[in-house]
């Protein structure tokens, strides 16, 4: 896989943490993740992305910083959310590997080292943690996660558990080229699908939050739900809107057709008065129904030819050339 992304990678990890509100346990999780990672003797990063918190966090951050020169603080002028931290925090990783963790410390950096060593063995673009004993309420976080996991699965072929688990791996190439907006940060691997990758699952540790609260509620669980639509939309058709708003023009317009048809043999037959009829409305508007999905599906295929020529962009993903 080849990426657009000039130069070569200088670190090895860039861990990327998205915080927001998180003063109490950055204290103890920071320290804790430092450690982890200088037990791999690998060059790395702690890319800090700050989302507008209102509390102690960027004031501890930059005592940790003190003592953990490796640490980079990255702050948002307001709240922009989850996704566009993790985004900014893709957009400055040095690293060839981008590792993104939640910084409540419920994600446990010693697994680090096993995801490594699944991703370079396996030859993986992409490994994520599997949460197999979670510490959450069952039917306001893992009942949904669970369905999502499933619908996603389908929907793209990347079967995985635990799509929310914020543990994982992705090679530089993927984290430079999947665009996020939303709550996409949940369906990377999904939207990387696209590029052709390859995709393992750890069995990682999950740990209860020290301080704080979640942040996750149900109005977060409905705007997924809704991005999953966006997903699933745009990993079917986005390069082929027609194949998608042809075929609804060609059913709608079809059937108000064969409504039409009906009519006016009726009509030719018994000459019986059709003008007043429900049914003439209702094949009237199926077919101008019709001639719009295909209209639609025109001008998307004029804006996918403008996104694919305009920046640039290949219909392809090459992974090595030897």
């Amino acid at each position: 896989m080849t990426s657009k992304h000039t130069g070569e990678p200088e670190l090895d990890i860039s861990i990327v943490l998205p915080i927001y509100n998180e003063a109490g346990n950055l204290q103890l999780f920071i320290p804790e993740l430092s450690a982890a990672l200088q037990t791999l003797g690998r060059p790395y990063e702690i890319v800090a992305v700050d989302d507008g918190s209102t509390d102690d966090s960027v004031a501890i951050l930059r005592a940790l910083k003190q003592e953990e020169p490796h640490l980079r603080i990255i702050r948002f002028r307001r709240n922009f959310g989850q996704t566009a931290a993790f985004s900014a925090g893709f957009d400055l990783a040095r690293g060839r590997y981008a590792i993104t963790m939640d910084a409540d410390g419920q994600n446990d950096p010693k697994d680090i080292a096993k995801m490594l060593q699944v991703m370079e063995e396996g030859d993986y673009d992409i490994v994520s943690g599997w949460r197999q004993e979670r510490k959450e309420p069952f039917l306001s976080r893992r009942l949904p996660s669970m369905l999502a996991n499933r619908i996603i699965g389908r929907s793209t072929g990347i079967r995985l558990h635990d799509y929310g688990c914020s543990l994982k791996i992705y090679h530089r190439d993927v984290a430079k080229n999947v665009n996020l907006y939303g709550e996409l940060h949940r369906f990377i691997p999904a939207l990387a699908s696209g590029l052709g990758v390859r995709v393992a699952e750890v069995p990682v540790n999950d740990r209860p939050r020290t301080f704080g609260k979640s942040k996750y509620n149900l109005s977060k669980t409905v705007r997924v739900i809704l991005d999953l639509v966006t997903v699933s939309f745009l990993l079917s058709y986005m390069a082929r809107p027609m194949q998608l708003f042809g075929l609804a023009g060609l059913v709608s317009g079809g059937v108000g057709f064969l409504l039409g048809l009906y009519l006016a043999l009726y009509k030719v037959l018994t000459g019986a008065d059709i003008g007043n009829r429900p049914l003439l409305s209702l094949a009237i508007l199926l077919m101008i129904l019709g001639a719009q999905f295909l209209v639609m599906g025109l001008l998307g295929e004029l804006q996918a030819r403008t996104y694919y020529e305009v920046q640039d962009k290949t219909v392809y993903t090459i992974r090595t050339e030897e």
